[in-house]
């Protein structure tokens, strides 16, 4: 993946599209919905609320992870796995989105990913 931090022109995704509430479903199943969101050039990305699948947390999903989004059913589609995302870098609410040095973990841990 060239551009973890910006959206794929294949995913259907329109700058200014409003991405909050949406379902995000990882490759293998359901993992949350869209807390936020950002457009920022070349730092792109949705904040994932897992609700009870990992007990609650939020997860930080750069926008090169958006394989699909479907304004229909307001579901987005990530292309990677459920465990993928489970082992990904903590998101800190304190760190995000100033900490570069969480940026740069959270683009090296999903380039490193082979898509699912």
């Amino acid at each position: 993946m060239s551009d973890v931090w910006g959206y794929q022109p294949s995913a259907g995704r329109t700058a200014g599209m409003d991405l909050t509430g949406f379902k995000v479903e990882a490759s293998d199943g359901s993992i949350g919905k869209v807390d936020k969101h950002s457009d920022d050039v070349g730092a792109a990305y949705i904040v994932v609320d897992t609700g009870t699948w990992i007990l609650g947390k939020h997860v930080l999903l750069p926008a090169g992870t958006v394989s699909r989004v479907d304004t229909a059913q307001h579901t987005i589609h990530v292309s990677r796995t459920k465990e993928e995302i489970k082992k990904s870098p903590e998101f800190d609410k304190d760190k995000h989105p100033g900490d570069t040095e969480y940026h740069r973990n959270v683009g090296a841990y999903y380039e490193r990913r082979p898509h699912s």
